[in-house]
C-alpha cells in the first residue's frame, strides 16, 4: 500500500478533532500544500532506507511526504495531542508501524532519539528554530544533513557570510558544524493559517571531521556571544569580560591570534574565532 499525503480539509479536520487552534506561541502554521512538502524533502535528499528526524512534525503533513520516499521518521513533537495522533494519522495513510517513532518531547530536552537518524527535516517556527538547531547538532553528531523551512530573517541570519548585514552569533555558531546555503522561498500560501511573514528553505550539511573539541567549542561560542553582544564595538572592548578582563589584555590575545583589536565581530568567521580560542 501506497503512503498518501494529507489534504488541505484532512489537516482542518484532524485539528477540528484534536480541538487545535493554530497558535502563533508555538509557531503552529501548518503547511497544507502536497507540492510544497514533497519539495522539501526532495531538497534534502531523503531517500529510501534513511532514517529522519523530524522536530514539530504537528499533524503529520511533512512527516508523511519524508515517509513516502521510504524512509524512516523519528519524529519530536511538544504538544501532547499532536503527538499522540500522529501514528494513527500515518496509519490511515499506509505507513507500516515500524517506520515511524513519535518522541512526546520538548525538542530542546531531548538528548537521545531512537534509531540514530543522519537527516534533520522540520518546519520551524521563530523562537525556537535556531536553538533547537543548535542543540541538534550538538548532541546528535549523526546528523549528516538537512533541511529546515524557517521564517526569512532566521533563514538569512543561519546562512550569511561575515560581512553581511544579517550576520551575527547564530551564523557563526552554525557555521561551526558546517556549511548552510538558503535553498529557496516558500509561499506564505502554503500555510494554515496563513502567516504575515515568509519563509524560505535552509540545508546544512555537516563538516566530515569537527572543527575542534567540546572545549573549543564552547569557549569559541563565549567569545562570539561577547562579540556580538553589542554590534559594531571593536573587539577589544566586545571581548574583553571574557579575554583577560580589559582591553589591553583583550588587544594582547586577539593580536597573537592574527586577529586586530579594532576588528568588530561582524567581521570574522568561525575559524578567526577558533584561533581567538585557541591563543585564549
Amino acid at each position: 500500500m501506497p503512503v498518501t499525503l494529507l489534504g488541505a480539509s484532512e489537516i482542518r479536520s484532524l485539528a477540528a478533532g484534536l480541538d487545535v487552534t493554530p497558535t502563533k506561541k508555538l509557531g503552529q502554521n501548518f503547511v497544507v500544500d502536497a507540492n510544497t512538502v514533497r519539495r522539501i524533502v526532495q531538497v534534502a535528499r531523503v531517500s529510501a532506507g534513511e532514517r529522519v528526524v523530524e522536530v514539530g512534525p504537528g499533524l503529520g503533513s511533512l512527516t508523511l511526504a519524508i515517509l513516502e520516499t521510504g524512509a524512516s521518521v523519528t519524529a519530536v513533537e511538544i504538544d501532547h495531542r499532536l503527538a499522540s495522533r500522529l501514528p494513527a494519522t500515518a496509519a490511515a495513510h499506509g505507513v507500516p508501524a515500524d517506520r515511524l517513532e513519535v518522541v512526546d518531547a520538548d525538542a530542546l530536552r531531548v538528548t537521545e532519539l531512537p534509531g540514530e537518524p543522519t537527516v534533520l527535516v522540520a518546519n520551524l517556527p521563530y523562537n525556537v528554530s535556531v536553538p533547537v538547531l543548535l542543540h541538534f547538532l550538538e548532541h546528535f553528531p549523526a546528523l549528516q544533513r538537512g533541511v529546515v523551512m524557517v521564517q526569512a530573517e532566521v533563514g538569512e541570519r543561519l546562512a550569511a557570510a561575515p560581512g553581511s548585514k544579517t550576520y551575527g552569533a547564530p551564523s557563526v555558531k552554525a557555521a561551526w558544524y558546517g556549511p548552510w546555503r538558503l535553498s529557496g522561498m516558500v509561499s506564505r500560501q502554503v500555510f494554515w493559517p496563513v502567516p504575515n511573514v515568509d519563509s524560505v528553505l535552509v540545508s546544512f550539511a555537516r563538516d566530515p571531521e569537527p572543527r575542534g573539541t567540546e572545549a573549543e567549542r564552547l569557549r569559541t561560542f563565549q567569545i562570539v556571544d561577547a562579540a556580538f553582544q553589542q554590534r559594531r564595538k571593536m573587539l577589544r572592548q566586545a571581548v574583553s569580560g571574557v579575554l583577560g578582563g580589559s582591553a589591553a589584555a583583550a588587544s594582547e590575545i586577539l593580536e597573537r591570534a592574527g586577529v586586530a583589536p579594532t576588528a568588530r565581530g561582524e567581521e570574522l568567521g568561525v575559524e578567526d574565532f577558533l584561533r581567538i580560542a585557541r591563543v585564549a
